[in-house]
């Protein structure tokens, strides 16, 4: 989105007022004409008289993002972003106060010029998507553009301009003069020319093709602009590490593909099958034909040498690709003198071998030719040795593999470009989950292959991934090259079903062996004893036929210098499996089946199989009896198309008492299977509330092994309607990246009987971006300061647990949370200033371990009051707040050390009376102040009262207002027949036990005859 689009979705005359409040307003006597101003002290967010703070800047951007969102038209990202956009554009706003420059020297600069100074100078945006990035660096320079022209008016600007205008008059005629010397206007035929020239080339790469699959409903074309994909190219740096000593290695330098040709004039770009490089050439061509930056030419080698002049000059560039234009005469070398040339070569490797140092003289000469312009040529990553150009200046950049944010952008721009949003969702759920689809999705050619098959089959992948790796193969063995229009580029030309086998004898080698990798000389031994079988035409050695498949087949690769791999794991496993099928190798399947590197080899083994060959194969999976080779077995149902209908009525028996758990044990022993269980999870739909939480239970062990494909499964329970599934959501976060889990999940949930913990620094930094949640926990070292700049709107808090907090200090510094309801505070041992509170509307607060409870006498709008420490004073009327209505009261350990109960029946609201583990007996005096309470209801008496504490219950006097009862902690040894003779009205009796002491609620239920006597068990 350009600045000039993103200032007709937003209203100037709004707009305008609103950044110059940056900006101090004109003084008397603050413009000089001789003295311009500089901008650190035009802004109104620095100094001593602030007229705004930063969160004033924070709001302002916010309000440029919210009315940029809320606009008519597609919203420029996805709405989950809105906050971290505002917050990265806010930190944009706030570097005007670094930078070293005036004012005149930044209208001189230009808003664009500007804006690239305030992207370097703020933080980098983290996490953000492309789509984002892209909306933040076109907001960043329609701001500066409204900047600048505030700048224009005020009053002092004018006189200051004159002068400098005065003084670079003659300096810019003399360099105008100069400029034209060098280089002579083109006539107006040039000029009419570029302008069709441009608009040609725009038009005519604007799309993105997909060549090898037959598809009815999805499209094999779509607008480049909606589905292209920044991709990251890697390059080794000569320079050392800072520190290191003489000798140390390169450094690998990561960048934005499309941006190599801005810091280097020389490009070499490898990449492997399907992993960007024509598609980049594309990008690149439209965006210098759309901007004007430069005359973009684009060379397919593959087509140019096939014409009349295989390797033309600047004249014949057009022709040379079959152009519909003719250029004035001598234009292309006009253009090229000048230096305004972007020369994209495409395809080094889809020539011949000999043809490619022939067009490496063409492309060095031409580069002599004409020095100035910008060369990019693009090749497969073993069509050419190493450094093959670095001698003549041209660095070399390798596009990285798709991570999985660049997954997920790609799927969301593939769905939209295809009008077909609703079967987005599943397909990400699906290449989270499935641990080998996931793998195979690491470039744009295979991610619009699964695209396309996923919306082919209406929202389905196929029912047997074989079928998906089966049109994946025949695409970048045969059928890709051939719909390009490539003939053989080396002395031997490989049908599918050659290669294939070649293939499948590398793939079951690396198998075997437990590796991913081997070397050159073994993988040419594989292949020399192949050839026999193979019998290829004319009769070529094995280092040709194996030289072949790195440079066309597109699944091999030499990551590192005589070293061989598969492009991705999943097609090793799939053609190891393939092979082993074939040679009846069931017996060596069966026996690695304990190894959870030989899973998928195993599932796609029972794809290759025959009927019989299946069966057989997951009888020996079920008789070892092991709930993880069950759940293999199951996960290969999904390939067998035909199989004994016992064994699989036998393998999905054994499985439904696995899946789904019924419990938060049965969910544990799952997870122990292993990543595999997360495809087979089910749910939410058709699950009870037990089964749901048991099944985010499994997910959640599995988040440390298998983050993404936890993720995916806990995705589907976000809106899920019984509050401990969503409970279980909330409390895994730590288990996850804080800012994917933040977005993925946390940010969608209802927050209705939810509130959120933090515990790290990651976690706190992720909390601005959500919605704001009214319930939150801080666990751990955390300043107050860095509370407030981690809650978006303190004011909406109504519940806050600190706990463990040793830098927790002056309570009054809790004051921004206004509206705060609920407070706990537990292990702070320096905070104090309980008093600095009253101005909060507070109704529950609980307390243990600070440093200070001397003010809670001052709280007196309390409802209900928990206390875990040592209470000072003779009574409890001497510390608690005398005016609160408390209706519940905890009194935990060492509480009533010094007070006992007495004073307690100045609380007549009481109606809830809870004794935890109390460390001094209770006095017959503490009990009459019980007695007194006129309203209590429910009286909780911690089991370790009754076995340490014997006298204080002997001393309980009869409390016939009594009607429930609650003994957390209990052993099962403990006699609570004292407690049914003094509660003679009691009605209900709610029994808790200690962790790992089990005993049947009739233990105790004959105490308490016609009564209901329930065993909540922990």
């Amino acid at each position: 989105m350009e600045p000039a689009v993103l200032g007709g979705k937003l209203a100037s005359s709004l707009m305008g007022p609103l950044l110059k409040k940056l900006f101090v307003a004109d003084g008397p006597g603050a413009g000089l004409v001789d003295r311009p101003v500089r901008l650190k002290s035009l802004v109104s967010f620095r100094g001593e008289k602030r007229a705004l703070v930063e969160k004033d800047v924070h709001k302002l951007a916010e309000h440029l993002v919210r009315q940029a969102v809320d606009s008519p038209g597609e919203p420029p990202f996805r709405t989950g972003e809105q906050i971290a956009v505002a917050d990265a554009l806010a930190r944009r706003l706030l570097a005007f106060g670094d930078l070293d420059m005036d004012d005149v020297q930044a209208v001189r600069l230009g808003h664009v010029e500007l804006a690239a100074k305030l992207t370097r100078a703020a933080p980098a945006p983290d996490g953000l998507s492309s789509d984002a990035c892209h909306f933040l660096d076109s907001a960043t320079e329609w701001a500066c553009l409204q900047i600048l022209e505030f700048f224009t008016r005020r009053s002092t600007f004018v006189a200051r301009t004159l002068v400098e205008q005065a003084r670079a008059d003659a300096e810019l005629i003399a360099k105008v003069d100069q400029l034209l010397a060098r280089s002579p206007r083109p006539g107006s035929r040039d000029t009419a020319f570029e302008r069709r020239y441009r608009a040609h080339v725009a038009e005519r790469h604007n799309h993105i093709t997909i060549y090898g699959i037959d598809l009815r409903d999805s499209p094999d074309r779509w607008p480049l602009e909606v589905a292209y994909l920044s991709l990251e190219a890697t390059t080794a740096d000569d320079s050392a590490v800072p520190g290191d000593g003489p000798g140390a290695a390169p450094v690998t330098v990561q960048l934005p593909a499309e941006e190599a040709l801005l810091t280097h004039d020389r490009v070499l770009l490898r990449g492997d099958a399907g992993s960007g490089k024509t598609t980049l050439v594309q990008w690149l061509a439209v965006t210098a034909a759309r901007e004007g930056t430069h005359i973009p030419y684009v060379l397919p080698l593959r087509t140019v040498i096939r014409g009349s002049d295989p390797f033309p000059a600047p004249a014949a560039f057009l022709t040379a690709v079959g152009g519909p234009l003719s250029a004035p005469e001598g234009w292309a070398e006009r253009v090229l003198t000048a230096g305004r040339g972007l020369i994209l070569v495409d395809g080094l490797d889809e020539i011949p071998a000999n043809d490619r140092y022939r067009v490496r003289d063409w492309l060095l000469s031409l580069v002599h030719a004409f020095p100035g312009n910008r060369w990019l040529l693009t090749s497969r990553p073993t069509a050419v040795r190493p450094d093959w150009l670095a001698a003549q200046g041209f660095s070399e950049l390798t596009l990285a593999p798709m991570r999985r944010a660049d997954v997920t952008t790609f799927v969301h721009r593939w769905h939209t470009a295809a009008d077909a949003p609703q079967f987005e969702g599943p397909l990400l759920d699906s290449l989270r989950t499935k641990r080998d689809l996931a793998r195979l999705a690491t470039n744009p050619l295979m991610c619009g292959l699964i695209c396309a098959l996923h919306r082919e089959r209406r929202g389905y992948l196929p029912t047997g991934r074989k079928e998906l790796y089966d049109a994946a193969l025949t695409m970048l063995l045969t059928r890709r090259d051939r719909e390009r229009g490539l003939a053989a580029v080396d002395e031997v030309e490989l049908g599918e079903e050659a290669q294939l086998e070649l293939l499948q004898r590398l793939a079951y080698a690396l198998v075997l062996s437990g590796r991913t990798e081997m070397d050159l000389d073994t993988a040419e031994a594989i292949v020399d004893r192949s050839l026999p079988v193979v019998a290829l035409p004319g009769n070529p050695n094995a280092w040709t036929v194996l030289r072949t498949l790195l440079l066309r087949s597109g699944l091999v690769r030499q990551p590192a210098d005589g070293v061989l791999d598969f492009v991705h794991r999943t097609f090793q496993d799939y053609l190891g499996a393939r092979y082993a099928v074939e040679e009846g190798h069931l017996d060596v399947l069966a026996g690695h089946a304990e190894d959870t590197q030989w899973e998928d080899v195993i599932r796609m083994a029972v794809a290759h199989a025959r009927p019989g060959e299946r069966a057989s194969l997951l009888r020996r999976l079920l008789a070892a009896r092991s709930p993880r080779l069950t759940l293999l077995a199951l996960a290969c149902l999904e390939h067998a198309v035909a199989l004994d209908a016992g064994v699989r009525a036998e393998v999905e028996r054994r499985a439904a008492e696995l899946i789904p758990p019924r419990t938060t044990e049965d969910a544990k022993v799952l997870a122990e299977a292993g990543p595999l269980v997360l495809e087979l999870l089910p749910g939410p739909e058709g699950l009870t509330g037990q089964e749901a939480r048991s099944v985010t239970v499994t997910a959640s062990l599995l988040g440390a092994d298998e983050p993404e494909g936890a993720l995916g499964v806990l995705r589907r329970f976000r809106e899920h309607p019984d509050l401990t599934v969503r409970r279980q959501l909330v409390g895994t976060w730590s288990r996850f990246d804080a800012t994917a889990y933040a977005s993925e999940v946390l940010d969608e949930l209802p927050r209705t009987g939810l509130y959120l913990t933090c515990e790290s620094a990651e976690q706190r930094a992720a909390l601005p971006r959500m919605r704001p949640w009214r319930g939150l926990a801080f666990l751990g070292r955390h300043s107050v300061g860095q509370i407030l700049d981690a809650v978006r709107e303190p004011g909406a808090v109504t519940l806050l647990d600190l706990r463990d907090n040793p830098l927790l200090t002056d309570l009054g510094d809790l004051s921004p949370f206004g509206a705060l309801h609920d407070l706990l505070l537990a292990r702070c041992p320096a905070a104090h200033g309980l008093e600095r509170l009253t101005e909060l509307p507070l109704a529950e607060l609980i307390c243990g371990q600070i440093a200070d409870v001397t003010g809670l006498r001052s709280l007196g709008s309390l409802v209900r009051l928990t206390v875990e420490q040592e209470l000072p004073g003779g009574s409890l009327d001497e510390v608690l707040p005398v005016d609160a209505a408390l209706e519940f009261l905890f009194l935990g350990r060492n509480s009533t050390n010094r007070t006992g109960l007495r004073g307690l029946e100045h609380w007549s609201s009481l109606t809830d009376l809870s004794l935890g583990p109390l460390t001094a007996e209770l006095t017959a005096a503490d009990w009459q102040a019980v007695a007194g309470l006129s309203g209590l209801r429910t009286l909780h008496l911690n089991a370790r009262i009754l076995r340490e504490l014997p006298l204080s219950v002997e001393r309980m006097p009869e409390l016939s207002g009594v009607k429930v009862l609650r003994v957390p902690g209990l052993l099962g040894t403990e006699d609570l027949s004292v407690l049914a003779r003094r509660l003679p009205a009691v009605r209900a009796v709610i029994l808790q036990n200690m962790p790992g002491h089990d005993f049947p609620t009739s233990r105790f239920s004959w105490c308490f005859p016609a009564v209901d006597v329930r065993l909540v068990k922990r």
